[in-house]
């Protein structure tokens, strides 16, 4: 496979300071409007990104797979603008990445990077610009859902890892594939893999380049679902109806209190702060209310709907 590829420093809201549980972010490329086939109907013919809603759920999708979905500094920015639309629009609750034509994302774009080296602008101050393969150092306030078909190696598996969770099919593979050719990781795969699956495991992938199936993904805690071949979006997109039907303040909260804890936090007395300054606030917006509908007798019994 020849389309491997070439963190986040914007951080959390200091604790002390705000309790609206969003991030920091790199304003280094303005909010923009998604892709005209999600606003018109269209089927994004031409486009290498394209987007539709659904609801509150927008699906995202690379669209170059005469490529293997393989990104370039086009692909990259259609990307970024599409995500940070989805993060500041109020009517969306959660995104879903994919790629069209049976693989999520091959990597960037070697041919690219091959035959025009000199396009790549690659920002070392990762407060401001984006990353090469586009939106890996967003941190995004509401959840991400990566629906994982065919390769996502490279810059692609450095993709899968900006999401919150991966649904991933039984006939994906995962894998550093650009080990082979002296691409290094510098879209995150070297933070966020080893905070997901534990320092010994994203070593044994980086440090090999192997690729990795379904199903040892789901063991490693790399994948979070494993579906039949061909239905990680419909999966994903039952996922993230159920995540969009929750009480969004309080799901956000947690959200950015794990986050934190996880990415940011330097002490667990400061991230036991980060929770409890940015929970305070649920309690009366949405927790109330909540106690209110299960005492009425919603819920009982641990069911969802």
């Amino acid at each position: 496979m020849k389309h491997v590829r070439l963190l986040t420093a914007a951080v959390y809201a200091v604790c002390k300071t705000k309790t609206s549980g969003q991030l920091l972010k790199a304003n280094w490329l303005p909010t923009k409007s998604y892709s005209a086939a999600a606003t018109s109907g269209g089927t994004g013919a031409g486009q290498t990104v394209v987007s539709e809603k659904r609801g509150s759920v927008v699906t995202v999708a690379i669209n170059r797979p005469d490529m293997r979905n393989a990104v370039n500094q086009e692909t990259g920015m259609r990307l970024l603008e599409e995500l940070k639309a989805f993060d500041s629009d109020p009517d969306l609750n959660v995104a879903i990445l994919h790629g069209k034509g049976g693989n999520f994302c091959a990597g960037y774009d070697l041919k690219e990077l091959a035959n025009h080296p000199a396009s790549l602008k690659l920002e070392q101050d990762v407060t401001k610009g984006p990353g090469p393969m586009g939106p890996s150092r967003l941190q995004l306030s509401k959840p991400l859902i990566a629906a994982v078909s065919g390769f996502a190696v490279a810059g692609g598996l450095e993709l899968a890892l900006l999401a919150d969770m991966r649904v991933v099919e039984e006939s994906a593979i995962m894998g550093v594939f650009c080990r082979r050719f002296g691409v290094p990781l510098i879209d995150g795969g070297t933070v966020r893999l080893p905070r997901l699956i534990g320092l010994s495991r994203a070593l044994d992938l980086i440090l090999t380049g192997r690729p990795i199936g379904a199903e040892e993904a789901l063991a490693f805690g790399l994948a979070n679902r494993v579906v039949p071949h061909g239905q990680a979006l419909q999966a994903a997109l039952e996922l993230a109806e159920q995540i969009s039907s929750f009480p969004q303040q309080c799901l956000r909260a947690d959200r950015a209190s794990a986050m934190y804890s996880c990415y940011d936090a330097p002490s667990f007395t400061q991230a036991m702060q980060f929770e409890i300054i940015h929970g305070i606030p649920v309690v009366q917006s949405e927790a109330i209310q909540g106690a209110r509908t299960f005492t009425a007798g919603a819920g009982r019994g641990g069911k969802f709907s």
